[in-house]
């Protein structure tokens, strides 16, 4: 259908149906303004105790030095309440804390647990919170002192709140922490209480020694520990365990054969690292070992690897963990080395023998006794496991421990001020983000391809768009993509919100780890960012944005269908393009001012309501996508062209685009005016320019730079040069010496 003229009426008409969403949209977010945090005494006063505790009737006082309140019923504890955010950190994707009101019984259960406070922006202006409301409430009965001695477990399972993946997670693994940390504070169920931890005696290294020892020295004292599990061990140990399947699949062997002899030491003390790593080796680790970090040596033999394969593919040693207290950590990749052999004289040979440094963040006290856990693990299936853990305690011989005892404590500091805790902080967020960008391996490696895919096509863009035909079933086919996986499926819509997150954390404390904790989120910005120095915003904009792709995709629905399409005169286009570049302006310059409300209008971007949340939402958010989208029957890509934020945003930067990658010829504009007229987003003027700002890519101009029944130019010298050899082939590209070169006919031109 050719595109037709568009009247005054009805683009006003239009543009009042966007007007009349927009409105209802706004009343609506305004609504959605959350209150500012607050401190728990302020939240206990809105709170009656009975409804956290059946028969509670008054808090008491707070607890000296631990932010916790007693709930009493009459004279008789009943249970407990406190913030996980005094405990713990608990930054969500907004950089700004998510606060719990968590309620525990003297028994260590979680009696309820209560949404305070948060700024994440697909709560605010998505996600019914009623869903997180109701997630938070899965957690009633979840024992704690059960989770504590699991040394970091996973807890009982609840569902999972669809488009909110990284504030769940931020919530799952607060509510944890703080509440393991809240119980070991008040000395719950025998965990270790932080102020008489801090009482307690002092222990410190005598590290003056530097004699070699033996092997059987080493043995002897202590300095080197040894678990030795058998064949039956092993299978008993699933036997007890009850599981059929692992049962019905024993180790089978000699029921003495070794299935693994594990030795470990801990390499805090100079005599003992020498002894067992020799001198060379010693002097390698010290250079490496930063200031606090410890190192491990681990030994095995037997058919049973405590290695295993797993850190190959994720990074991780998953068969061991260091267990001291309260705390746990796994070896990582990057604090590893394999050694040959052991050095100390009449050492055995070993099947594998690892130098481990432990991970960034990681709480660990040499002096302090601590547990090497074995997980050995059962296939019971194609894809299916189970597990066993195996424990092996370690502490330093006394003669490399000295007591001393701890001075009187007057009080202890707060919790939330611990420096350890802040270090647990940062090591468990790291911990966080790498657990999801697990869970999404597959999600990841499909997305990574169609960009690799998508990356290749650009790079071989003249030679691709010389098939119209498979240039545009190409193009329909990676939208669809865009749209139902990286959309519908993935929910991994980029939004204006991601960039005014970014300029705050900028401003504020940055860190990594809240960025990562989306990892879809994040490679699409990666990508973004690279594509913009090669191709402006139009990568990104017209083809990876779902959004974008459900307009280009009704249209061409609406085309097919016989709707008519109209032209907005250039005069009237080129004024209301600037639009997006206000409105962004104006949303970054209230993000300065308040992230929270700048968040909240940035719904201006009808993203969350039609592919996070599939259109599942209120009639005023509904009425404006579907006004937006009834304009683009209409005006192809409506919303990008002229309200889109997020394309303002990229536009900007997109000015530093280093190559001109889309081929023009010196008659473009004059007097051709095909590509102009054909543009999606008229993004090339009545001169033939096209405005880098503007383009959304599509390679329908280049399509037509090579057509031979479209451009004046191609027709014109296929006409040319089937004059001169009258037995020429068909193709123009293969005739005309200069359209090979393109040294007459094309030349590349830029939008001035």
């Amino acid at each position: 259908m050719k595109n037709r003229a568009l009247k005054f009426p009805n683009i006003f008409a239009s543009f009042l149906l966007v007007v009349i969403g927009l409105f209802g949209f706004l009343q609506s977010a305004c609504a959605a303004v959350a209150t500012q945090p607050g401190e728990l005494s302020t939240y206990l006063s809105s709170i009656v105790p009975s409804e956290l505790f059946d028969g509670a009737d008054r808090y008491g006082d707070q607890i000296a030095n631990t932010p916790v309140v007693p709930v009493m019923s009459g004279d008789k504890l009943v249970g407990y309440v406190f913030l996980n955010t005094d405990f713990v950190s608990a930054i969500g994707y907004s950089g700004k804390p998510i606060e719990v009101l968590i309620a525990m019984t003297p028994e260590g259960r979680i009696a309820a647990g209560r949404l305070m406070h948060h700024a994440e922006p697909i709560v605010l202006s998505g996600i019914p919170e009623q869903k997180i409301i109701d997630f938070i409430a899965g957690y009633k009965g979840n024992d704690i002192l059960e989770l504590a001695r699991e040394k970091g477990g996973e807890p009982p399972p609840v569902d999972i709140v669809s488009g909110a993946t990284v504030t769940v997670m931020v919530i799952d693994d607060s509510i944890k922490r703080a509440a393991v940390r809240a119980a070991a504070a008040l000395g719950l169920g025998g965990l270790t209480n932080t102020v008489a931890a801090a009482a307690s005696p002092k222990k410190s290294l005598i590290v003056d020694g530097d004699a070699s020892i033996d092997w059987q020295t080493l043995i002897g004292n202590g300095s080197v520990r040894r678990m030795r599990l058998s064949l039956a061990d092993v299978n008993d140990a699933f036997v007890a365990q009850g599981n059929e399947k692992a049962i019905e699949r024993p180790e089978t062997g000699d029921d003495d054969e070794a299935f693994i002899d594990l030795y470990i030491a801990s390499l805090a003390i100079p005599e003992i690292a020498r002894s067992l790593l020799g001198d060379r080796e010693y002097q390698n680790l010290q250079k490496k070992l930063n200031p606090g970090q410890n190192a491990f040596l681990v030994m095995g033999s037997g058919r049973y690897s405590f290695r295993g394969s797993g850190y190959v593919r994720g990074g991780i040693f998953d068969r061991v963990q260091v267990v001291q207290g309260e705390e746990a950590f796994r070896f990582k990749d990057r604090g590893y080395k394999n050694l040959g052999r052991v050095e100390a004289d009449g050492a055995p040979e070993f099947r594998e023998v690892a130098l481990f440094r432990t991970p960034d963040g990681a709480i660990f006290d040499p002096a302090e006794p601590w547990e090497l856990q074995l997980l050995v693990q059962r296939a019971i299936g194609a894809l299916e496991k189970v597990f066993v853990a195996f424990e092996l305690s370690y502490q330093l011989p006394g003669i490399y421990v000295h007591t001393e005892a701890a001075p009187v404590v007057a009080a202890a500091p707060p919790v939330t001020q611990s420096a350890t805790m802040e270090a647990e902080d940062t090591a468990a967020a790291n911990a966080l983000w790498q657990r999801i960008w697990k869970q999404k391996m597959p999600e990841i490696i499909i997305l990574i391809s169609a960009i690799v895919i998508l990356t290749i096509l650009f790079f071989v863009q003249d030679q691709v768009v010389r098939s119209k035909k498979f240039t545009d079933w190409f193009r329909i086919g990676f939208l669809t993509f865009t749209l139902f996986g990286i959309g519908f499926y993935a929910q991994a819509q980029l939004s204006v919100v991601n960039v005014f997150v970014f300029v705050n954390a900028l401003l504020t404390d940055f860190q990594w780890q809240f960025f990562l904790m989306e990892p879809l989120i994040f490679i699409l910005w990666c990508s973004v960012a690279v594509s913009l120095i090669f191709w402006g915003r139009g990568a990104f904009c017209g083809w990876l944005c779902p959004f974008g792709a459900l307009q280009e995709l009704t249209n061409k629905v609406a085309r097919f269908a016989g709707i008519k399409q109209f032209t907005v005169p250039w005069w009237l286009h080129e004024r209301l393009w600037p639009i997006k570049y206000i409105i962004f302006l104006g949303l970054l310059g209230l993000s300065i001012y308040s992230l929270h409300l700048a968040e909240t209008f940035a719904e201006i971007e009808p993203f969350r309501t039609s592919i996070v949340l599939r259109f599942m939402r209120g009639w005023p958010y509904l009425l404006f996508v579907f006004s937006l989208l009834f304009a683009g029957l209409f005006i192809e890509r409506f919303f990008c062209r002229y309200l889109c934020p997020l394309g303002a945003a990229l536009a900007i930067p997109g000015k530093l685009a280093m190559f001109n990658w889309l081929k023009r010829y010196r008659n473009c504009g004059d007097p051709c005016q095909t590509c102009a007229k054909e543009c999606m987003v008229q993004a090339i003027d009545p001169l033939g320019n096209i405005n880098p700002n503007e383009c959304l890519y599509c390679l329908h101009c280049q399509v037509n730079y090579y057509d031979e029944d479209v451009c004046p130019v191609v027709i014109h010298a296929l006409a040319k040069a089937r004059k001169m050899d009258p037995s020429a082939k068909t193709s123009v590209a293969d005739q005309d010496p200069a359209y090979r070169r393109g040294r007459r006919l094309n030349q590349p031109r830029a939008y001035e």
